[in-house]
């Protein structure tokens, strides 16, 4: 993505350069599609999200729109939203191409099946490069055959030269007198070859590193939250429950990854704003919009198939939480301590869908701990946030309900509900069901500064802008942390072993 605006005019082209295009310059034009190959993004249907992100009502008319033509549809979309160019993920390699072209004398017209709207905004966005501008209006679709008509009408058959990206394009190509591949799937450069010879392939880098990426990996392992239950029971050494337990986790990631793409999806247009999210696989055009669609659709199958051969109540269970992060997605991120408590609950959620998973009771005291103990995390990741936001002269988080003036109070609160969940640990040890768990209970007392030192160190390296992730992120990659995490587990295990 060009985050600083269009690419623009270089000096003139030396002699040679010049001679070497001249037999362009104001005979044959170029056209250029712009979906998948002026950006590496699809327009349209960043407008379907942004659609249903913000107008979800008039979302649930975009059928009776579609049965009336795509035309008909792009027109009614394009009503209600704005695709800002400005923060569409350009093809650095394509534009610095179309620039070339330009400079030598070519001829440039934009010619896209986008509503007409959005393609006068991405030209005048890049003043200066295009001739003309053809994009869907009240009329046909223009997308294959409907834009090869439309182009053969207004420059005559085989009198143009035609860049674009995918299988619709293959007509296109087939009359053009050039034909320009861009970033091609495998299956289109094949039929791109089996009608014409490509003049020129701008070839598509490999997409196993962004779909890894877009599955946010790493974020799986707050999912072992669902093994917490089966821990606390002492049940390691049963092998059914372990394996119910390992297929609770994967089939939890695996939905958890399925919402990370949706909210990916939706947050496009928030993160291309981000210095560090905007590299995001979405964000920045490396994975299309369809094709997390699809990944986000095939997921779920996949979780609530592994989930069928858990007991119901987990399958409950992960279909609140898949209601509940989807409903965060859309709206409740964007109110003011709802998100947090949500977090908070998103979290507590995963330990009762573990021990539903594994059939063991669970206790009062550890979902009090959770929620405490999540709702400071929850708070902590605000407040680094805000500072952020603070640091870069602004006032509110965009899409959220915080404001900077709110700093002094997050910073109480947040702590606090940290120290109330230690108050809540502390409680659970004088309990007769601890005393029947371990061998020597006391040694548990040995838990509490650590978790005391842990959650004010959190706090303490927010207030310095030391800390940029999610806590959870934060702590997988903080060897403090890590140290802090064995030490809790070297004294439940003495507390334990008898």
């Amino acid at each position: 993505m060009i985050a600083d605006g269009a690419v623009q005019l270089d000096p003139a082209l030396s002699e040679a350069d010049a001679s070497v295009l001249s037999a362009e310059r104001g005979s044959v034009p170029l056209c250029v599609d712009l979906d998948g190959t002026l950006i590496a993004t699809d327009s349209f249907w960043e407008a379907l999200l942004l659609l249903a992100k913000h107008h979800s009502l008039d979302a649930l008319r975009a059928p009776a729109w579609a049965a009336a033509g795509l035309g008909r549809l792009k027109e009614q979309v394009a009503r209600r939203v704005r695709v800002d160019p400005a923060l569409l993920p350009y093809r650095k390699d394509v534009l610095e191409f179309l620039w070339e072209q330009k400079r030598a004398g070519r001829r440039i017209v934009l010619a896209t099946a986008s509503h007409q709207s959005v393609a006068d905004a991405v030209a005048a966005y890049h003043a200066g490069l295009f001739d003309e501008v053809i994009g869907t209006g009240d009329g046909p679709n223009l997308k294959g055959r409907n834009k090869l008509a439309e182009l053969e009408r207004r420059f005559g058959t085989g009198n143009f030269d035609y860049m674009g990206d995918s299988a619709a394009d293959v007509c296109l190509w087939r009359a053009a007198r050039r034909a320009y591949v861009v970033y091609p799937e495998n299956s289109a450069l094949r039929q791109a070859k089996a009608v014409c010879t490509p003049y020129q392939v701008f070839p598509r880098p490999g997409r196993a590193k962004p779909l890894l990426k877009a599955l946010r990996p790493h974020q799986w392992v707050k999912n072992f939250l669902l093994l917490i239950p089966l821990i606390l029971a002492h049940q390691l050494g049963n092998h059914a429950k372990v394996l119910a337990g390992m297929s609770a986790f994967v089939s939890f990631s695996f939905c958890a990854s399925a919402i990370y793409i949706i909210n990916d999806l939706l947050d496009l247009e928030s993160d291309r704003r981000h210095p560090s999210k905007r590299r995001r696989p979405f964000a920045s055009g490396a994975l299309s919009v369809a094709t997390g669609l699809m990944m986000s659709g095939g997921l779920l199958l996949a979780s609530f198939g592994i989930a069928a051969s858990l007991p119901m109540r987990f399958i409950e269970m992960l279909l609140v939480y898949l209601i509940l992060t989807t409903a965060y997605s859309f709206w409740l991120k964007r109110k003011m301590l709802v998100d947090v408590i949500l977090l908070a609950t998103l979290y507590t959620q995963r330990i009762i869908a573990g021990a539903f998973a594994v059939s063991v009771p669970l206790t009062m005291w550890l979902l009090a701990f959770s929620m405490f103990f999540f709702l400071s995390l929850a708070f902590a990741k605000r407040y680094s946030e805000l500072l952020q936001v603070e640091d870069a002269g602004g006032e509110q988080i965009k899409g959220r309900g915080y404001r900077v003036s709110d700093l002094g109070i997050i910073e109480s609160v947040g702590p606090a509900s940290g120290y109330l969940s230690v108050l809540v640990f502390c409680n659970y040890l004088n309990t007769e069901l601890v005393k029947g768990l371990y061998a020597r209970p006391a040694l548990l007392w040995g838990v509490a500064p650590l978790l005391l030192y842990w959650i004010t160190r959190v706090w303490f390296l927010a207030r310095r802008r030391e800390m940029h992730d999610d806590p959870i992120v934060f702590a997988i990659r903080d060897k403090m942390s890590w140290g802090v995490g064995a030490c809790v587990g070297l004294v439940v295990i003495a507390a334990w072993v008898r």
